[in-house]
């Protein structure tokens, strides 16, 4: 029907014209950005799902970072306890040479001397050993831990915890506490140094006996109890690191599926909107020409 009032024709082509405009405009938009979903009207759900995927993946990193920092406080330990091995070890020395019958009493006074330094160091290691400011071994930094007492960071009561996931369950305790006592005892019964306020001189080697050989021996051995614990939280932080890097790789490409635009088919898809935006529009201005007909019959 020919009418002035109504193009039927020119609404049809302005409709299509429109939608087709609309569907460009998304279209590049993808193009652009490089996401498919741009806005929850695009995937309602995927943006929701990739939304989880993506705190997932966020949490998964920083617990990466936690358990890296979590070897290193710990290798600081560690290292700390091996200098303290090599120290008893020659404390060791020194007084199975000077309960020997071959040595004279200034040859034990020399090595009571060197003994003495030995114990202050004992204790130093134990006092000043940190990690990101706070004190490993001691409570304050200045003083020893006594038996069956604080010991420091890693001798929390209880243990300390780590956050190796992006969840509140996630967690692993690492507990050195009583091991941390038992090496206070026995580094106690090594040395009047260790325990001392300031450093004096001991009657270990010139006026004992060659029973504090076992006592370095059991003080080697506790040292060894507390090297074998964190190491072997190390290790096991280490294989927590591993699995969260292939956790947080699948994770990620699960949200890339969802949000990420696939550039050889939207590039098409935009080619093809841009071709029927074309021919939208030479057909809007055809149709405009209609209502002439109208017009001519009125001639």
């Amino acid at each position: 029907m020919l009418s002035l009032h109504t193009n039927a024709a020119a609404l049809s082509s302005q409709n299509s014209v429109g939608s087709t405009q609309k569907s460009l405009t998304t279209s590049l938009t993808r193009l652009g950005t490089g996401f498919r979903v741009n806005s929850a009207m695009d995937d309602a759900a995927g943006l929701q799902i990739a939304t989880r995927l993506d705190a997932q993946t966020r949490g998964m990193a920083v617990a990466q970072r936690n358990t890296q920092n979590g070897i290193s406080m710990m290798q600081t330990a560690e290292g700390a306890f091996s200098e303290l091995t090599n120290v008893l070890l020659r404390m060791k020395d020194l007084a199975t040479e000077a309960f020997n019958a071959s040595s004279t009493a200034d040859d034990k006074d020399a090595l009571q001397a060197e003994y003495d330094a030995l114990g202050s160091e004992v204790a130093n290691i134990i006092k000043s050993t940190a990690f990101g400011g706070q004190n490993l071994f001691s409570t304050d930094g200045t003083a020893v831990p006594a038996a069956g007492a604080a010991a420091g960071l890693l001798g929390t009561a209880g243990g300390i915890t780590f956050q190796i996931g992006a969840t509140a369950n996630e967690t692993m305790v690492v507990d050195t506490e009583t091991g941390l006592q038992d090496l206070a005892s026995a580094l106690d019964a090594v040395s009047g140094n260790y325990a001392a306020a300031a450093p004096a001189v001991g009657t270990e080697l010139t006026g004992g006996t060659n029973a504090i050989i076992g006592d370095i021996n059991d003080a080697i051995d506790a040292v060894g109890v507390v090297r074998a614990q964190l190491g072997a939280a190390s290790n096991r932080l280490d294989h927590v690191y591993n699995n969260l890097g292939n956790m947080m790789t699948n994770t990620t490409a699960s949200k890339g599926r969802i949000m990420d635009v696939d550039y050889a088919s939207e590039t098409s898809n935009s080619t093809s909107k841009q071709l029927l935006l074309q021919a939208g529009t030479s057909a809007l201005k055809q149709s405009s020409s209609l209502s002439q007909l109208v017009m001519s019959l009125m001639q």
